[in-house]
């Protein structure tokens, strides 16, 4: 038995063998530039089946992954169960728990994207099913393995910065015109908007780094012209250690900030630049087993600087060489987890408790008060 929505480590059953065959449910762009490569480049995962009822995509699979399966809804998936091994989830947000479910029921292991659904209670309720069941049930959480949170973990771990009093985290972008789709919908069904988006990576970001929120503040707003959902949000948690955590997404942003700014009692960090695996995969990019080590690598003049009393813009402190990117490292840790030789990288409960933080971030910028957690 592998490990539980629950994160329980793996069970006492024999060690399964791959490869394991996986059925990926939806192919825009979650399902087509993150979790198809990542999955194909995995030792032991097999890219079975795509599912898609869009013939331009299915075509597009055709292309990219020509031993592949094609199939037009989910349930296709039920009815050859016994085929496969997992089940991963990168359709639009409002149909992950109705998926999932169905998937669990059949007896089938699954990946959800981000954010796995649209409350932590719904989120629980599958951490529950899967745990009933026996199945793992794991959260793609991708940002888990940028370059830059690996760096900013190792040196918190390290003790170079100290005693951490506050993180900021931006997840910015200047997209001034409006690309339309679901995910700038106002419908609260379709869990659209950049707080349960990027937020839900800044969010579990903080999470991993300071542990549980006491207490959540948030301002957001909706900018552009014709824009239903927020597209300017932010977001103060004060985790029960006392660190707070400042956290900024957004879609309006015409001057970018650092992605990492953290201040500690000894020196501080700051980071500009996202992470280069997303554009590496957009650019047709594949990373290749046996290679990790080439893959997500930074140039030298976007490290972050750690150092204290001066700015980085201006040479202050010492640059710290940039972790490589590991967005593979996911899904060899879920290959491991179905195995039963290790334990899942990201559990629904996790996830539930950064839902629990989003939910609170949502009253609290509608009613304009903190929440306490």
């Amino acid at each position: 038995m592998t490990g539980t929505g629950n994160g329980t480590p793996v069970g006492e059953g024999p060690v399964r063998e791959g490869p394991f065959r996986v059925g990926l449910v939806g192919y825009g762009l979650a399902g087509s530039v993150f979790h198809a490569p990542l999955i194909a480049a995995t030792e032991g995962l097999i890219l079975d089946t795509v599912v898609t009822s869009n013939a331009d995509r299915q075509q597009q699979a055709r292309d990219e992954f020509p031993d592949v399966r094609i199939a037009s809804a989910p349930d296709e998936l039920w009815a050859r169960a016994d085929e496969l091994d997992l089940i991963v989830i990168a359709s639009p947000n409002k149909t992950h728990v109705p998926i999932a479910t169905a998937a669990l029921k059949a007896g089938l292991p699954v990946v959800v994207d981000k954010p796995i659904a649209g409350t932590a209670a719904d989120a629980r309720e599958l951490a529950a099913l899967a745990e009933e069941r026996g199945l793992l049930l794991s959260v793609f959480q991708n940002r888990r393995w940028d370059n830059d949170f690996l760096t900013l973990r190792k040196l918190i771990a390290e003790g170079g910065l100290g005693d951490v009093y506050r993180f900021e985290s931006r997840f910015e972008r200047w997209r001034p015109e409006l690309k339309g789709g679901w995910r700038e919908s106002g419908d609260p069904a379709e869990v659209g908007g950049l707080l349960f988006d990027l937020g839900s990576h800044v969010v579990d970001q903080a999470l991993v780094l300071f542990g549980p929120a006491a207490a959540v503040y948030a301002e957001s707003d909706v900018r552009r012209a014709g824009a239903e959902a927020d597209d300017d949000t932010f977001i103060a948690i004060t985790h029960t250690n006392g660190v707070r955590s400042h956290l900024y997404v957004s879609a309006t942003t015409a001057q970018l900030g650092p992605r990492f700014r953290t201040l500690g009692s000894k020196a501080g960090y700051v980071k500009y630049g996202l992470d280069p695996q997303e554009a590496a995969l957009r650019d047709g990019e594949r990373p290749v087993v046996g290679k990790e080590k080439e893959w997500g690598v930074e140039p030298e003049e976007l490290w972050g600087r750690v150092g204290s009393g001066e700015s980085p813009l201006t040479s202050g402190g010492t640059p710290v060489p940039t972790l490589p990117g590991a967005y593979p490292a996911y899904y060899a840790a879920v290959a491991g987890a179905l195995s039963g030789t290790g334990e899942n990288p990201v559990t629904a409960l996790e996830a539930a408790a950064a839902l629990d933080v989003l939910e609170g971030a949502r009253r609290s910028a509608r009613e304009n008060v903190t929440v306490t957690l």
